[in-house]
């Protein structure tokens, strides 16, 4: 029994000693980040760039990779199940911190390390270049005469954006029809093409198509006009106390060992620190906005217990 117990106690300081290399030798193979969304969308082009800045620091390759459904938890499903081994990265985009409370999933902040967020983006109510609504007073006593008439595509039920709208609906009492796409650059596609009346997605996925003259903002969801945006007005400007911003970082499976988390915060860091990085949110109307892992875990926590509340109040499922 005495060769046995001595033996058990070896095989976890082998164990141990193991892991510390693992950490010690981190990274030794390409790393994988996986976005919860499909390509195109605000979500799948920030940790595009981001990756590339992190594999200058790492000295592999950041591979991204798409898995999108369920409002993003198709993808934090497959990485909170990942081994935490700091090889298997998720975009955390703010569903992170929303899902539980919809009920598609029991995932929470707690199941994820949060590495660092890297930018806030505001909503913003978008419709066609050529629509009859010229203002959001005038879209909103079209909607208030035509109960459940205006068709708002969001990036999935439950999303942040889908939030937006229904906290615009529920605000000033008007019916909106809500309509899910997997993504925000499906849900733009259907209001380029006409199949919905408008999107409230971030202002940095429309703002190439606000640009070409096909598509026109309504309003902002943020407290402050975009310098991108300079015309467009914000809710609170019209009266309407609505504010709904989207954010986005990145985290690894919880029990991520320490040493390889300090890897990949500052690599994050790093390419979050490139004039890259700053140039590309600046195009995209995105807020330059960094927290290290510690402020982004107590953030994450802070926002899932106001969606636990708020959701629930909105009626949204």
């Amino acid at each position: 029994m005495k060769k046995l117990a001595i033996s058990a106690v070896l095989s976890v300081f082998a164990l141990g000693a193991t892991g510390a290399q693992a950490a010690a030798e981190f990274p030794n193979k390409p790393v994988t980040i996986v976005v919860p969304y499909n390509p195109g969308g605000a979500s799948d082009v920030t940790a595009r760039v981001i990756a590339q800045g992190m594999e200058q620091k790492l000295g592999v390759p950041v591979v991204v990779t798409n898995k999108a459904g369920g409002s993003g938890g198709v993808g934090l499903e497959y990485v909170r199940s990942s081994k935490p081994d700091g090889y298997t990265l998720s975009y955390m985009p703010v569903e992170s911190t929303m899902i539980k409370a919809l009920g598609f999933t029991d995932i929470q902040p707690s199941d994820f390390t949060y590495l660092g967020r890297v930018m806030t983006l505001p909503a913003a109510l978008t419709v066609q270049a050529d629509a009859p609504w010229k203002t959001i007073q005038e879209f909103l006593d079209y909607a208030a005469k035509n109960p459940g008439k205006i068709s708002v595509g969001s990036s999935g039920t439950g999303s942040i954006w889908h939030v937006a709208s229904a906290s615009l609906a529920e605000k000033t009492g008007v019916k909106l029809n809500n309509v899910p796409f997997d993504g925000a650059a499906p849900a733009i596609a259907a209001l380029l093409g006409g199949h919905i009346k408008a999107v409230a997605v971030s202002a940095s996925e429309v703002l190439p198509s606000v640009k070409s003259g096909k598509l026109r903002v309504l309003a902002l969801m943020s407290d402050v006009r975009s310098p991108r945006l300079p015309d467009v007005p914000t809710l609170k400007e019209q009266n309407i106390d609505v504010e709904v911003v989207g954010w986005g970082g990145f985290g690894v499976p919880a029990g991520t060992p320490p040493e390889i988390v300090a890897a990949l915060e500052a690599a994050i860091k790093s390419s979050f620190d490139t004039e890259a990085f700053k140039n590309f949110t600046t195009e995209r109307s995105m807020e330059y906005s960094y927290l290290d892992s510690k402020a982004s875990n107590a953030y994450a926590q802070s926002q899932f217990e106001y969606f636990s509340k708020l959701i629930p109040s909105l009626g949204i499922k």
